[in-house]
């Protein structure tokens, strides 16, 4: 496969939206309609989104996606619009952390339990609504995103929802 394309022009306050799946228009525009709604309690916030819905994109695996989203260095979350976003009623996207695991780097003397210690989740599926409160709460630090993941894996069916 070739080569993708940086991910450019991005505000570092946007959620990016990548597309990889190209198989359904009606449900990629039902995905864009809920995603550019106004969020929060009220509808009180404007969304602030980033899509990159370009076929070069198609059918790419997550860890493609994050090789180029990882050349984002103010980019702490990324969400793929993938198959199952499209096929599913929920048209949950998948989340997928970009922060790289920093155990290897760990000092087992010091750290062994943290070493040993289960490893963190790293995606999970959050309905479009609720792109913006998981980025949001991401950027600011004020949740990280394991607290995000159990949320969605104590959802039926393993979607992250609003609080």
């Amino acid at each position: 496969m070739n080569a993708l394309p940086e991910i450019a022009r991005r505000d570092e306050f946007d959620a990016l939206i990548v597309r990889t799946d190209y198989g359904d228009e009606a449900a990629w525009q039902a995905v864009l309609a809920d995603l550019t709604r106004p969020w929060g309690d009220d509808g009180e916030f404007e969304p602030a989104v980033h899509f990159v819905d370009d076929p070069v994109w198609a059918d790419r695996t997550p860890d493609e996606v994050l090789a180029e989203a990882r050349r984002d260095e103010n980019l702490m979350v990324v969400f793929l619009a993938d198959r199952v976003t499209m096929q599913s009623a929920h048209r949950a996207l998948l989340v997928l952390d970009i922060t790289e695991d920093e155990e290897e780097d760990l000092d087992p003397m010091y750290y062994q339990e943290l070493i040993d210690s289960p490893s963190l989740p790293r995606e999970f599926r959050t309905a479009p609504a609720d792109v913006h409160d998981v980025h949001a709460n991401l950027s600011i630090g004020n949740m990280d995103f394991a607290e995000f993941a159990d949320a969605a894996s104590d959802d039926p069916n393993r979607i992250f929802r609003s609080f």
